[in-house]
């Protein structure tokens, strides 16, 4: 009798044996769906088996093996057990999350039919007539690439508008040629439409498919499958496209790499440029990551030899970086948060019709509406966070929750009537510079202005018409976007982040500002930023005067190595949750203890309330555990969730695992 070994999307680190007769090795890999106490739940067969731990007699039969769609490959199980095995995460957890959601409830999408001119003939060039002049270093960029056999990791390292995007289109143009099939990474939705236009444009006969979260789930599961029986040629998504089962994939691309949202930061946290790298190994193909601000441990990867770094240190189109000039703000009297450089730079580009963009990330009107006389200010019910003021609808919303209520007439508290806005936000901004500029059209662009894809196309459409002057937005305008009118960039409000308590906040400051700085003079017209600042001498700020990426990421590298922080050392971060501080605390309290026989090579440190501890009425801690040998921590980490495992938690109280953890 047969037995099949089923991951089911269970917080349990097992498989499930059933009995399957009909079944043999072919169906490893397929779906099945199977009895699991009163109800129904479908799975992926990891093993077929001739006898099971377990009596026959205490077996369930499978329901169905579902045979309605080619089994998934060898390759992408192994690529979800070593996500299992890396992330600590149960395997029936990872398969279901890399699976449609259409696929894990076991439906099928009603397929296209196929057409002939869907797939390019594998010696046909795929690149269309005509090719912009590459610059020598894109040039040398490309050869690289296209020498490259077997495994290998490529740093990307070209400053804003080098033409990185090029470099890639050229590389997945060699792989077409091949037969192959491409992977390639972007770390937002609101990236994938453009980036789509230009592939489409560029190879007007490949199949392109696109994944991404935001897509209905017959698309995604279409997409799915197409990739699955490589009909895809070319598939392009966010962090979950790199879960896409790809059999002659040939190449993988990892755009703007050192964006934090290639982090998965519930469920499954897992990096997808990580995992991106290891299938690339599994795989023996090539993997370029791509970035003018590249994340710090990969700067360090290429600096000592374990990546290969290609640069290119000019702009593809434009003449010139744009010029940056720090403006001091502790010498002059600010006029709703901008200087008087920057609204005499906004009227310039006004008279010349060119458009600006003013950077403040932080959305709504102002961070906090309070009460002067008695001190009451707007708090989230439900997390230890202020509720931010939605002047335009009047609403207060809470940005970690999602709790809002209306803005009150009067204090809650003392009945006052005068209640004020403290701080600002794009919407304040905006208001002002409309009442500053009557004769100019002002933009919003964040997510309340582009809450769906289609009204974030719809303003993208706004500025590429040059239908408006003034831009305002947060970090959405902060990369992959060129505007060739966009001459000068300002940036309010940055020095928060130079005190955070986050050690990754001085890196994430400066890659949001180059980047954002990067989308002006990007054309034939020179750029210019303004970053204002009450530390005008701050050695970040200095950097970026001089675009000087490098000295940055060495002097960070500096320090981290000195602290003992990534990339000289490898992390964990036990969470924990429930409705008092004093029972999250107690079980990682007990979770410690459990783990201090088992610390071999590994520092426990003590357990702490999360910088954000009330979330959703929950309240959270956090246990950071830390070593100089990642297999050491991993040899840790596979003993201590068998221990956790077994811990009694009291009601109410969930916890979860993050290895490599990007926030504290």
């Amino acid at each position: 009798m047969n037995i099949v070994r089923v991951a089911l999307d269970l917080p349990l680190p097992r498989l499930f044996d059933y009995l399957a007769p009909d079944s043999d090795e072919s169906d490893i890999g397929r779906r099945v769906t199977v009895p699991f106490g009163k109800a129904s739940r479908t799975g992926v067969i990891i093993e077929v088996a001739t006898a099971s731990e377990h009596p026959d007699a205490k077996l369930k039969a499978v329901t169905e093996i579902l045979r309605d769609m080619p089994a998934l490959p060898a390759e992408w199980l192994a690529l979800c057990e070593f996500c299992a095995r890396y992330y600590q995460t149960p395997l029936g957890e990872v398969t279901s999350f890399a699976l449609p959601p259409m696929l894990r409830r076991g439906k099928l999408p009603r397929m296209k039919r196929p057409k002939e001119t869907d797939v390019l003939p594998a010696s046909a060039p795929a690149s269309g007539p005509l090719l912009p002049q590459l610059m020598a270093a894109q040039q040398a960029a490309v050869e690289a690439i296209a020498g490259i056999a077997g495994f290998h990791t490529l740093l990307l390292h070209g400053v804003t508008g080098s033409g990185k995007t090029e470099v890639y289109l050229r590389a997945i143009d060699a792989v077409l040629a091949r037969g192959g099939q491409a992977l390639m990474l972007v770390p937002e939705i609101a990236l994938t439409p453009q980036l789509e236009g230009r592939v489409a444009a560029r190879f007007p006969g490949a199949h392109i498919v696109c994944a991404n979260s935001g897509m209905a789930d017959a698309a995604r599961a279409r997409g799915f499958i197409e990739a699955l029986t490589g009909r895809a040629q070319i598939v392009l998504g966010t962090r979950l496209a790199v879960f896409m089962p790809l059999p002659r994939l040939q190449l993988i691309i990892v755009d703007e790499e050192h964006d934090a949202s290639f982090k998965q930061q519930e469920g499954l946290r897992y990096s997808a440029r990580d995992v991106a790298v290891w299938r690339a190994h599994q795989l023996n193909i090539p993997i370029v990551l791509g970035s003018a601000t590249p994340s710090l441990e990969t700067f360090h990867h290429a600096s000592t030899g374990r990546y290969q770094m290609l640069e290119l240190p000019e702009r593809a189109v434009a003449e010139a970086m744009p010029v940056v000039r720090i403006i001091d703000t502790r010498r002059e009297k600010l006029q709703e948060g901008l200087c008087a450089a920057l609204l005499a730079g906004l009227q310039q580009r006004l008279d010349r019709g060119e458009q600006s963009l003013v950077f403040l990330n932080r959305r709504g009107y102002a961070p906090v509406l309070a009460c002067p006389p008695c001190g009451w200010i707007s708090r989230c019910q439900r997390c230890a966070a202020n509720l931010v003021l939605h002047l335009a609808d009047q609403r207060l919303r809470c940005h970690h929750c999602g709790f809002e209520a209306r803005v009150p007439r009067a204090c809650p508290d003392c009945g006052n009537v005068d209640l004020l806005p403290f701080g600002r936000g794009t919407q304040r901004l905006e208001t002002m510079l409309v009442e500053r500029f009557p004769e100019a059209r002002v933009l919003r662009i964040d997510r309340d202005s582009a809450s769906t894809p289609k009204k974030w196309q719809a303003l993208l459409a706004t500025i590429h018409a040059g239908e408006a002057d003034i831009l305002v937005g947060t970090q959405m305008l902060a990369k992959g976007h060129d505007f060739p009118l966009l001459t000068l960039v300002g940036a309010v409000g940055a020095d928060a982040a130079l005190f955070a308590a986050d050690f990754r906040a001085p890196e994430r400051l400066f890659a949001q500002l180059m980047q954002v700085g990067g989308r002006s003079g990007r054309a034939d017209l020179p750029g210019e930023v303004l970053i204002q600042t009450e530390y005008p001498d701050h050695p970040l700020y200095q950097a970026l005067v001089e675009h000087d990426y490098v000295r940055f990421a060495r002097t960070q590298l500096d320090e981290r190595r000195i602290a003992g922080f990534p990339p000289f050392s490898f992390q964990a971060m036990l969470r924990a949750e429930a409705r008092t501080m004093e029972q999250s605390l107690a079980f990682l309290a007990a979770a410690r203890s459990a783990a201090e026989a088992l610390a071999d090579g590994v520092t426990l440190y003590d357990p702490v309330p999360m910088r954000l501890q009330r979330l959703m009425t929950l309240e959270r801690g956090q246990l950071l555990v830390e070593s100089l040998s990642r297999p050491a921590l991993q040899a840790f980490l596979t003993k201590w969730m068998e221990q956790l495992y077994a811990l009694k938690m009291s009601g109410g109280l969930r916890w979860h695992l993050d290895v490599d953890p990007l926030e504290f």
